[in-house]
């Protein structure tokens, strides 16, 4: 199967949430396929890829963030969506240290939801296509997405524009942001801003 058919992977243990987003994502052209749990969702995911991914945090079994180190989420070359509920943020956070795209927290409307993906896949593609790796201390210290939000940084986008540019909530950008200057020792953006222009 090819990402060109908009195939979705759907892997949550709650039988209503599956159904509820196989609804909403079929009518959006989708080839939905859901798992209700990892192990199932592990082995499927080994053998074709989707054009997205949908993945529950708390499963029995193997959790989502579980899955998300199995598939090596920060180099799976479709965008992982965490869903969370609004107690579980941390969790979240952790989520995205281990690759996923970003989170959706629930509640969450069918609009939003695929709102959401769509500007993900879209994003993704566009990473695709300009892959080259900027080099400075420490560039061999971030992840691929923390590269990209980066990117924006330095280019001045707040978290808000960086989240629309990147397809991601700024709240993740926060996320990302805090850890790149953890990583590069930076104080602050203009820290940033130096140590990647090689000032």
């Amino acid at each position: 199967m090819s990402s060109e058919t908009k195939a979705i992977y759907i892997v949550d243990d709650d039988p209503a949430v599956r159904d509820a987003l196989s609804v909403v994502f079929g009518m959006e052209g989708y080839e939905v396929e859901t798992f209700s749990d990892g192990d199932a969702f592990v082995q499927s995911a080994s053998k074709g890829l989707p054009a997205v991914v949908l993945l529950d945090v708390h499963m029995p079994g193997r959790s989502g963030l579980d899955i998300l180190r199995a598939l090596n989420g920060e180099e799976y070359p479709a965008p992982i969506f965490i869903i969370s509920g609004q107690g579980d943020i941390p969790m979240a956070v952790e989520a995205i240290r281990n690759g996923a795209f970003d989170f959706i927290e629930k509640p969450f409307t069918a609009d939003g939801v695929v709102a959401r993906v769509e500007e993900g896949v879209a994003a993704m593609s566009k990473r695709k296509k300009e892959e080259a790796r900027p080099t400075f201390p420490g560039a061999d210290l971030l992840t691929r997405r923390e590269m990209e939000v980066l990117q924006e940084i330095t280019k001045g986008a707040s978290n808000k524009e960086a989240g629309r540019i990147l397809g991601i909530s700024p709240r993740t950008i926060e996320v990302h942001r805090a850890r790149i200057m953890e990583k590069l020792g930076a104080r602050n953006a203009a820290d940033l801003v130096r140590i990647v222009l090689g000032a």
